[in-house]
């Protein structure tokens, strides 16, 4: 169940980017089916263009390696714009070592989630996210 802070007027905004296509599907089924509006960005690159533009995102469903730029480099220059530095953003991999985990928080990932997910407790997880933001 979709929890909405009552601050928000409508559906929570979300960017998923994510390069591997049956993922991205999965990721896009799962939040659009829950309620979410659902953006997405097909590689690094065009997931920076997106933060850097005005569009409002209330959270970012990253995958860590991706063409041009990985989720930790867009992370990064995310964390610069002064429109984006609360914006929760979840980095999603298959490659869970402690370091990446690490760094991505201390980039200030909002959470660091290994591939295969569980659909269930990350729906729950991005819930729990939004009604603390």
């Amino acid at each position: 169940m979709q929890v909405e802070p009552p601050s928000r007027a409508g559906p929570a905004h979300l960017l998923i980017a994510e390069d591997e296509p049956h993922i991205r599907r999965i990721l896009m089924t799962l939040m659009e089916s829950s309620g979410f509006e659902v953006e997405v960005a097909l590689d690094g690159r065009q997931a920076l263009e997106r933060l850097q533009s005005s569009k409002r995102y209330d959270l970012v469903l990253m995958d860590l390696l991706m063409p041009y730029l990985s989720g930790l480099d867009v992370l990064a220059e995310t964390r610069k714009m002064p429109h984006r530095m609360g914006l929760p953003v979840v980095i999603l991999t298959a490659k869970g070592q402690d370091a990446d985990r690490e760094q991505a928080i201390s980039l200030g990932a909002a959470d660091f989630v290994t591939k295969p997910f569980s659909p269930k407790k990350l729906l729950k997880r991005v819930d729990q996210l939004l009604a603390s933001s």
